[in-house]
C-alpha cells in the first residue's frame, strides 16, 4: 500500500448528494461500483454547459479507474461491472445514442437529469455528433476560499460558509482571496469586514489587485452615505 501524505491546504471539493451517504453507501458492496459512482460525480461536476454527462469511452480511457481495479478481475471487466451495477441500482441513468457510432452515455439520477434524459429521448434536446474524447487534462489546483478563510480568519460556521458561497457567485475568486489578505493585513479577522471590502471594490472598482484608498467616499461624508447607507441600516 502506498502511503498517502494528506490533503494539501488549498484544495477544491466535489459536491456529493447527502442521499449517497444516508441511503446508497450502506448498500454498495462492490468496490468497482463504489469507485465508478464517486468518479462520475467528480467527472460530471467538472463539466461545463448543458447537458452534463460522461461517456463509456471517457470512463474506459481514464487510467485512474483502470489502474486501481481489483486484482481479481481484468481492469476493463471490473470497470464495466461497476458501471452496470450503478445503472441497475438506479444511481446512474444510461442512454444509448446513435450517430456514426453507438455511444453509451451516463447521467447522475437526479430530478433535473431525469428530465434531461426524457427530453433527449423525445428529440427536444439534440446532442449532435458525439466525438470520442481523450481523458480530460488534470485541472491545476487553485486556492480554496474556504481553506484560505480557515487558515487566516478562523473556523467556518454554516452561516459563514453560505455567505462565502454567495460571494463566490458575486465576485471573482481572486477578489475574495485579496479581500481576505487585506483583512488579515489590517488585523480584521471577520467575514463581515471582508464582505465590506468586496462591496467597496464592487462600488469603486479595484485596480492592480489592491483596494483604492482615500476615495471620494472616504473623504466626503455625503458621498459615503450615498454609497454605503444601505449597509449601515442592516
Amino acid at each position: 500500500m502506498r502511503e498517502f501524505h494528506g490533503f494539501p491546504g488549498r484544495i477544491k471539493y466535489t459536491p456529493i448528494p447527502n442521499a449517497f451517504f444516508s441511503e446508497l453507501l450502506s448498500q454498495i458492496d462492490d468496490i468497482a461500483e463504489l469507485k465508478v459512482t464517486l468518479y462520475i460525480f467528480w467527472a460530471i461536476y467538472r463539466k461545463r454547459g448543458y447537458p452534463r454527462f460522461v461517456t463509456r469511452d471517457e470512463l474506459l480511457a481514464d487510467a485512474t479507474l483502470i489502474i486501481g481495479s481489483p486484482a481479481s478481475d481484468p481492469p476493463t471487466t471490473a470497470l464495466l461491472r461497476g458501471i452496470d451495477l450503478g445503472v441497475q441500482r438506479g444511481t446512474l441513468l444510461h442512454l444509448i445514442l446513435e450517430d456514426e457510432d453507438t455511444h453509451d452515455i451516463y447521467f447522475v439520477n437526479t430530478e433535473a437529469d431525469r428530465l434531461t434524459v426524457s427530453r433527449i429521448r423525445s428529440g427536444e434536446v439534440k446532442l449532435g455528433r458525439l466525438i470520442p474524447r481523450e481523458p480530460a487534462a488534470p485541472i491545476p489546483q487553485q486556492p480554496n476560499i474556504f481553506a484560505l478563510y480557515e487558515q487566516n480568519i478562523g473556523m467556518l460556521s454554516p452561516l459563514i460558509a453560505e455567505e462565502i458561497k454567495e460571494a463566490e457567485h458575486l465576485y471573482p475568486s481572486l477578489w475574495i482571496e485579496d479581500a481576505i489578505k487585506e483583512a488579515v493585513d489590517l488585523n480584521k479577522h471577520s467575514w463581515r469586514y471582508i464582505s465590506r471590502i468586496l462591496e467597496r471594490w464592487a462600488a469603486e472598482g479595484k485596480t492592480d489587485g489592491k483596494p483604492g484608498r482615500h476615495s471620494k467616499a472616504e473623504s466626503d461624508p455625503e458621498e459615503f452615505y450615498r454609497r454605503y447607507g444601505h449597509l449601515l441600516k442592516r
